[in-house]
């Protein structure tokens, strides 16, 4: 997520933004040049803003007001520690006011589909203070009352799904301005591979507005150190985004850090990075934090991987592209068209598929399935070629539409390629329209680009069985339809359930667990009170089959490791307390408002406020909350940061002479220091050795190819569980395999099963 520049001229306004330049003779008290800067963030979390946007750059901070202004960058520092799935992304920019007078500067940052912003910080006086979160309509007040007394506070609002705008003021002439912004995500697993976005591309709108003139590069340094830490072994690290520009060095299997460093440069493109593990077929992992006397929290993980046995038969596809005037931002239709293509060309021979664009009526190319051969897949290539985005948006007749292509003898999947970005009375119709599809039909959701409404796509797809996922201006097509087809692939595991005996848990979430689907990782987060031995038994229906298993857990006292967690489970329950409020027409605003106060959660009910000072925050009331557990977050963060310094440490002790003795290198491992391209292949595969085995069970599938090796366990240390769910899914692959064959008269007697 880098941040630009935008400098105005005097007759060019700009949406939404209004123009306070003003000269440092301005009838200012001389008090205000003690910057007194107050900060509120306000959600606007349903609320598309008007215009289109029609200029990019990478974060914008904006001189505003008739007179114009020229900002830039700079120093752009990006700290990014990603602790077992979950990432903490912290950036830090240094702005500088170029002109000879005092301005009011806006600020525009963008933040990934699906993170939770956990702090926001102003350098004031030269001291770093952090914003409290409060209820939205007394955030308003305090910085009305500022306002009253003619000293121009910040402003901070969130303009759509995933940006942020942010009024600073003053910023003196010829002076710095310091902020950090910190955020906390899940990051998108397909199997074996993650995939980390840093957002780059940011949208201006057009509107209320005119021009403005953008610069998409950093004066000075821009840089990204990336540190990779995870229980299931690393195997390499690649950007298709940025090729040749990341240096990486694999300190241990369980380790990686990766480096990217400029003196300036351009700051238009998203930053897309892809690491790939070593973990078992079908896996299981836990990760706690538990403060001292508080009651703990858990996330778990469940993997489903290919022992399970493929979908042999062909599947029908309708494919849904939304070619609305939204989708002309941001190269949108130029991501649809290449995710299209790419998945269409990875269809078999056995599939059949239809196109539909639609804006507010839907447009089939054929009105009925075609099989799939070069000369239909050309055919579809130029009906992609021939859309232009135009129009509004309404989903439902084209998912009505799509509904109509059900063949109860295969099965229907139906895949949406949009930003999600309709009207909250369609959302509900839609929602409806779910509800009633054919037995055997699925609906699932890309979301093309990073302006996108994350919420809608999610819960469309998990109430219509499927699942969602997003792609990005940098991300690899190719490589993201077919692991996104290979998912559709794949048997999925139906009526997943988690019980839990002998240690108390309660507030679980989700509440309703989703499908489990081959390269989607099932994530349930939770609470527990004590401490202490218990087991889980996972149960589920996989080919027909009912598969159940249990393993013994032990949750800690305490424990510091993973603090990041505890604001990822508020997060997703402030999450589903607003899903269940959308359906409901009644809004648990109460309990939405405490968990956003709590745990610095920013929703529509509650805004991010920054004061001056802490005098400030005494003078209206406000608990220091958020201050504090910055405190702690930073301090769990920084435990992981000597960990992982203790294995560079243990790097550079592997560092030896080419000339020393063969007694000092036997047994050291080389560094691998390499440059991470886009189609970087796995580092050099590794012998089991003690330092680094497989953990849990290999199992060798009556399906499994042959020479095909299924790796150890990982994450949480609960390989036990991970074997035993991998045996009873392959077992339910064999029994349905048995079916078949004695309902063809082949032969039935089984295949072997290795453990």
């Amino acid at each position: 997520m880098v941040f630009a520049l935008l400098a105005f001229r005097s007759n060019q306004p700009m949406y939404q933004l209004r123009r306070n330049v003003m000269s440092t003779q301005a009838s200012f008290p001389t008090r205000s040049l003690t910057v007194l800067t107050l900060t509120v963030l306000t959600v606007l979390a349903l609320v598309v803003v008007g215009g289109s946007p029609s200029l990019h750059a990478a974060g914008l901070l904006v001189a505003e007001g008739r007179f114009g202004g020229e900002l830039e960058i700079k120093e752009h520092s990006v700290k990014v520690v990603v602790n077992n799935g979950v990432a903490v992304t912290e950036l830090e920019q240094i702005f500088v006011n170029k002109e000879n007078r005092m301005v009011e500067a806006l600020y525009t940052f963008p933040v990934p589909s699906g993170a939770s912003v956990a702090n926001f910080s102003m350098w004031i006086n030269g001291k770093e203070m952090i914003g409290e979160v409060v209820e939205k309509q007394r955030a308003r007040e305090i910085y009305e009352s500022y306002k009253a007394t003619q000293v121009d506070p910040g402003l901070l609002e969130q303009v759509d799904y995933k940006r942020f705008e942010m009024r600073i003021y003053p910023i003196a002439a010829n002076a710095e301005q310091r902020v950090k912004v910190t955020y906390y995500q899940e990051l998108d697993f397909d199997h074996d591979q993650a995939t980390y976005v840093y957002p780059l591309a940011t949208t201006v709108s057009s509107g209320a507005a005119g021009d403005g003139a953008i610069d998409q590069r950093t004066s000075g340094k821009f840089a990204l150190s990336l540190d990779v830490k995870s229980e299931v072994p690393i195997v390499s690290l690649s950007s298709p985004s940025h090729a040749d520009q990341f240096i990486t060095v694999e300190h241990s299997p369980n380790y990686y850090q990766a480096s990217l460093e400029t003196s300036g440069g351009d700051l238009s493109r998203d930053l897309v990075l892809h690491f790939d593990t070593e973990r078992p077929r079908t896996g299981f992992d836990i990760i706690t934090s538990k403060p001292g006397d508080e009651d703990g929290y858990f996330q778990l993980t469940l993997t489903a991987g290919p022992e399970l046995e493929e979908i042999n038969h062909g599947m029908d596809y309708v494919f849904i592209l939304d070619v609305s005037g939204s989708m002309a931002n941001e190269g949108k239709m130029r991501l649809s068209r290449n995710s299209l293509q790419a998945f269409i060309e990875s269809l078999g021979p056995q599939d059949r598929f239809e196109m539909v664009a639609f804006n507010i009526a839907p447009d089939p190319l054929w009105s009925r399935l075609q099989t799939v051969s070069k000369e239909t897949q050309q055919q579809a290539a130029e009906f992609l070629a021939r859309q232009k985005a135009r129009g509004g948006t309404s989903l439902r007749p084209a998912v009505s539409a799509a509904y109509r292509y059900d063949d109860p003898d295969r099965v229907l999947n139906i895949v949406v390629l949009s930003d999600g970005m309709t009207e909250e009375a369609e959302q509900q119709e839609l929602l409806q329209v779910i509800d009633q599809r054919p037995a055997g039909s699925r609906v699932f959701c890309i979301g093309v680009g990073n302006e996108v409404n994350r919420p809608v796509l999610d819960q469309l797809a998990q109430k219509a069985g499927g699942i969602s996922d997003f792609i990005s201006e940098g991300d690899d097509f190719e490589r993201a339809a077919a692991a996104f087809r290979r998912k559709l692939l794949r048997p999925a595991a139906t009526n997943v359930k988690f019980t839990f005996e002998g240690v108390e848990v309660y507030d679980l979430e989700p509440e309703e667990l989703p499908n489990l689907f081959h390269g989607a990782p099932l994530r349930l987060y939770g609470r527990y009170k004590k401490g202490g031995a218990g087991s889980v038994t996972f149960r589920g229906d996989v080919l027909g089959q009912e598969v159940e298993q249990s393993v013994e857990v032990q949750l800690p006292e305490e424990t510091a490791d993973n603090p990041e967690i505890e604001r990822m489970w508020a997060y997703r329950r402030v999450e589903q307390l607003m899903r269940a409020g959308r359906l409901e027409t009644r809004m648990d605003t109460h309990e939405i408002i405490r968990l956003c106060e709590e745990y610095s959660i920013i929703s529509q009910y509650a805004s991010f406020i920054v004061l001056e000072n802490d005098a400030e925050y005494q003078r209206w009331k406000i608990k220091r909350r958020n201050a504090n557990r910055i405190v702690r977050d930073r301090s769990g963060r920084e435990q992981v940061n000597e960990e992982l310094a203790q294995l560079r440490d243990q790097t550079l002790e592997r560092i030896q002479p080419v000339n020393a003795p063969a007694e000092q290198l036997a047994g050291k491992k080389p560094v691998v220091v390499k440059t991470v391209s886009g189609n970087s292949q796995p580092v050099t595969h590794r012998q089991p050795t003690p330092g680094n085995r497989p953990r849990g069970f290999d199992i060798v599938t009556p399906r499994s190819s042959p020479g095909r090796r299924s790796s150890g366990g990982g994450g949480g240390a609960i390989d036990p569980f991970s074997g035993a769910i991998a045996l009873g899914l392959a077992g339910a692959a064999a029994a349905r395999r048995l079916r078949r064959k004695k309902s063809t008269g082949e032969d039935s007697s089984p295949d072997g099963i290795e453990t």
